[in-house]
């Protein structure tokens, strides 16, 4: 760009080097999210299944469990399923037997 050039040509060499190194931020960019979708946690196993299994149990949670205020919180709602970690028949079972307890009196 030592030479005599235009206004013209001067913002149009600029422009074409901005393009250069915003293109070559973007393709650094993926792949930095790349690298992080690779990493994922573990799925989490319900506990009633795996006790079910052991126990050869049917599936059944008891109102009078102890294990119900685990599930819910201090102001009586029912956690949903990706906080408690329960498939999805075992949360509607926990669901019934939750409002089962309340309804007694037990929680």
């Amino acid at each position: 760009m030592g030479e005599n050039l235009s206004t013209r040509e001067v913002i149009e060499e600029l422009n074409r080097q901005e393009n250069k190194a915003q293109k070559k931020n973007t393709t650094e960019a993926g792949e930095e999210r790349k690298e992080k979708r690779v990493q994922r946690p573990k799925r989490r196993v319900c506990p009633f299944c795996m006790e079910k299994d052991e126990a050869k149990r049917p599936l059944y949670i008891d109102y009078k469990d102890t294990r119900l205020k685990k599930y819910v919180s201090e102001s009586g709602k029912i956690f949903p399923r990706r906080q408690t970690g329960l498939c999805a028949a075992h949360q509607r079972e926990l669901a019934r037997a939750v409002k089962v307890a309340k309804s007694m009196g037990l929680l």
